[in-house]
């Protein structure tokens, strides 16, 4: 057997066998959410549609969940109306499945070209290591729409906004009329100071909006005078599900959280995420820009469930790519090899469901929390680097680092072939302009 095929053949063995672990590991860990969520919205569509009652006075029987998102949700979700609920579910899971796959791919492929790995075996691995993730078995098994949005917003800022495509913002904007937390992304449209996109953002967002209520007046109104403050509908601040700085600051004194050290955090936390994604911009780095932005989101809002949390996938991949990119054997590629696999680790485990009942004392507030704490590790040391303009590529991806010292891309004149030079963004500066050079990084 020659050398390529024994290879191939070891790499399907290490799939099935990746994939059997998980699939074993699932059928341990997985909690059965019975697709909660997705009955929560078939049956407020189902009441709304079928039985001519409005759409914001459903309650799921014997629970205070109602649907909670904007009217233009319903009427993108009102198909689901005129299908049986096998069906239903059938479409939830495949939809995420397969936008899932799509950003894994934008995100890893160029990593595994320039390191020079089989790139059909690097995306099997990371969806079977993607299926264990408790934020992403969660989004699936409560039949959530986080991917799907997750999907819009990079649509935007990985594939148009690089390539200067004139619709860049539509899908920030659709997302944001879906579900309103996207819209922080408008914001770091506008901390970057594109505004244009900015503006393309907030035109699909209030053209969305309007459609809805111009075809759903009633449910608008109930909406966005009523169902929008009810924040009873969402559950309490405190639960240990909600891993944001609220429920932090909550899980302190559940009967009385601070709310002003709740907003001291959160300019804090706005205040070094806006630094960072202006050090990202300024040399090109917008898949940095996401991360840090999915990472601030889930910081910032008043609520972030477990599942909400697979706003962190982009950061934890870029982890990989830095510590792919750093020289072999250096302590850099340790460092960012160790957090990228801790976070991963501790984001599977369901650890801070150990301190569901009391999350009291030091080991209750710092174990109850740990989701937070990553959160905020990520959005203060993932790395921001600086690429070389597209050269032949497809839009939007990366070439190659840039070497500061030629002004040229790496592995031009005085570099051998196919060797490039990795380059950090001094983090002591907002502008991008001083660079180091930290080693030698593979490449295609």
């Amino acid at each position: 057997m020659a050398q390529g095929a024994r290879r191939t053949a070891g790499q399907v063995v290490a799939v099935v066998v990746l994939a059997v672990a998980v699939a074993a590991f699932l059928s341990v860990a997985a909690v059965r959410h019975g697709f909660f969520d997705l009955k929560v919205y078939y049956g407020a569509l189902t009441f709304w549609v079928h039985d001519h009652g409005e759409i914001y006075d459903y309650l799921k029987p014997g629970t205070q969940y109602g649907f909670t998102y904007p009217p233009f949700a319903a009427l993108v979700m009102l198909p689901m109306a005129y299908l049986p609920w096998p069906a239903a579910i059938t479409v939830s899971v495949a939809a995420t499945v397969v936008v899932s796959a799509v950003l894994v791919w934008w995100l890893l492929d160029p990593v595994a070209r320039r390191a020079g790995w089989t790139r059909w075996f690097v995306l099997a691995v990371a969806l079977c290591l993607a299926a264990a993730f408790e934020p992403m078995r969660e989004t699936v098994n409560f039949g959530q729409v986080n991917m799907l949005l997750l999907f819009l917003v990079a649509v935007d800022l990985l594939r148009l906004l690089p390539a200067g495509n004139r619709w860049a913002g539509v899908g920030i904007g659709l997302a944001t009329a879906i579900k309103l937390t996207p819209g922080v992304f408008i914001v770091y449209l506008l901390v970057t100071r594109r505004f244009r996109a900015a503006g393309t953002a907030v035109a699909a967002a209030a053209a969305a909006t309007l459609l809805a209520a111009a075809l759903f007046p009633d449910a608008a109104r109930e909406f966005w005078t009523s169902a929008l403050w009810n924040t009873d509908r969402v559950g309490e601040l405190a639960f240990v599900s909600n891993q944001s700085l609220r429920g932090m600051v909550a899980r302190l004194d559940p009967e009385h959280p601070s709310t002003l050290a709740w907003l001291v955090l959160v300019l804090v936390t706005l205040a070094v995420w806006a630094w960072r994604c202006r050090s990202a911009v300024a040399v090109g780095d917008e898949a940095t820009g996401l991360a840090l932005t999915g990472a601030l989101m889930c910081l910032v809002s008043p609520v972030t469930w477990v599942h909400h949390l697979v706003w962190l996938i982009p950061a934890l991949i870029l982890l990989v790519d830095n510590a792919v990119a750093a020289p072999t054997g250096s302590l850099r590629r340790r460092a960012l090899s160790a957090l990228a696999v801790v976070s991963y680790l501790l984001l599977c485990s369901r650890i801070v469901w150990a301190w569901e009942k009391d999350f009291t004392g030091v080991g209750g507030f710092l174990g109850s929390n740990t989701y937070v704490w990553i959160s905020l590790a990520l959005l203060v040391l993932l790395p921001v680097r600086t690429w070389a303009a597209p050269v032949g590529g497809r839009p939007g991806e990366p070439a190659g680092p840039v070497d500061p010292g030629a002004g040229r891309p790496a592995g031009s004149a005085g570099q051998p072939a196919g060797v490039a030079q990795f380059v950090e963004v001094d983090r002591g500066t907002a502008t991008g302009q001083r660079h180091r050079v930290t080693g030698p990084l593979a490449v295609d």
